[in-house]
């Protein structure tokens, strides 16, 4: 009876201890502002059921509620007026030395042509027309067809018609040499890299472009995994995982009360390790967290969050975002 008397009391002060280490309310309330990344800009939202990554998304189209394709330079102006900080942009190498922006690795679900992205060149990629595969009742109707021909921009046309707006570009490959090639193609088109370009996507690229600029803000999806597990794992301890010092960590919406030390003690130690907190949508299948799309849910974001919010509507979570911290800046 005693020793479990003992060991219920030890059970009881462990639990204690784990609870005043990771306790929100004892942490300093996190002062920063929170930056909007516009994942694909304004674009067509798709149904997610039974997605993976090779699903076309365009043929899952929902009915369209703005007039935008993904990766266009309409889709990007507007969804600057609409409040993203940061666009996240997709981009390919083409077979003459350029790079293109879009998304998918082949040009078959969204064009009239068919074929691997990169193995193709600019010219031919610019006469395609990118809202060419888009419908929302299993081929119909094609609401985008014949309105988006030729507006496959390449990765400069990008960034000299958006010379003060800063990007998330996604390596879309494995390769490793595609960080070079892209630190060449800046050079040649006379593009300053500076911390307006950031880069994510697979590790080996995203480490080679680290080792070209490092002092720029570059993660890989297998870097943030890591940091995100090892945080799980450890952050009980109120010990700081090595994996996220200078990284990235992903909070998906719906799992961000099971973070240790959710928000505020959270918030601290990702700043004492310089780790950028990105704030996202709920999990709801296998194929990872989507951007938060109603703005309803900007109501999870803690007050004085400094990290990213992804969001999939920028249309519609950027002036809700903004009237909010109207709001709060005027009950300050």
């Amino acid at each position: 009876m005693n020793r479990r008397r003992v060991f219920l009391m030890a059970a009881l002060v462990v639990v204690c201890a784990v609870y005043l280490a990771n306790a929100s309310w004892l942490a300093p309330a996190p002062k920063g502002k929170a930056q909007l990344m516009a994942h694909r800009g304004i674009h067509q939202l798709y149904s997610r059921v039974g997605i993976d990554k090779d699903s076309c998304t365009a043929n899952r189209m929902l009915p369209p509620t703005n007039p935008y394709i993904e990766n266009t330079l309409p889709s990007m102006a507007a969804s600057f007026r609409a409040g993203a900080d940061i666009l996240e942009i997709d981009v390919h190498p083409t077979t003459d030395n350029e790079f293109v922006v879009f998304h998918d690795w082949t040009i078959d679900c969204r064009t009239e042509g068919s074929g691997v992205t990169r193995e193709k060149s600019l010219a031919y990629l610019q006469s395609l027309d990118v809202g060419y595969g888009y419908t929302a009742d299993g081929g119909k109707t094609f609401p985008f067809r014949g309105k988006a021909k030729g507006m496959m921009p390449s990765l400069a046309q990008v960034l000299r018609a958006f010379p003060e707006q800063r990007f998330l570009i996604n390596f879309k490959s494995r390769w490793i040499q595609e960080a070079d090639l892209l630190r060449d193609y800046l050079d040649r088109h006379g593009i300053k890299l500076d911390s307006r370009i950031m880069v994510y996507g697979h590790e080996r690229p995203v480490g080679r472009w680290k080792t070209i600029y490092p002092n720029g803000f570059a993660f890989s999806k297998a870097d943030m995994k890591a940091c995100t597990l090892d945080y799980m794992k450890v952050g009980w301890s109120t010990r700081l995982p090595e994996s996220c010092v200078n990284g990235a960590i992903g909070v998906p919406i719906n799992y961000r009360h099971f973070i240790w030390g959710w928000p505020n003690r959270f918030l601290d130690r990702m700043r004492q390790t310089n780790t950028t907190v990105i704030f996202f949508g709920s999990i709801d299948n296998e194929n990872g967290a989507p951007g938060i799309t109603d703005p309803q849910e900007l109501d999870a974001v803690p007050a004085g969050f400094g990290g990213l919010i992804w969001t999939d509507a920028i249309e519609n979570v950027g002036p809700a975002w903004e009237k909010r911290s109207r709001a709060l800046s005027d009950g300050a």
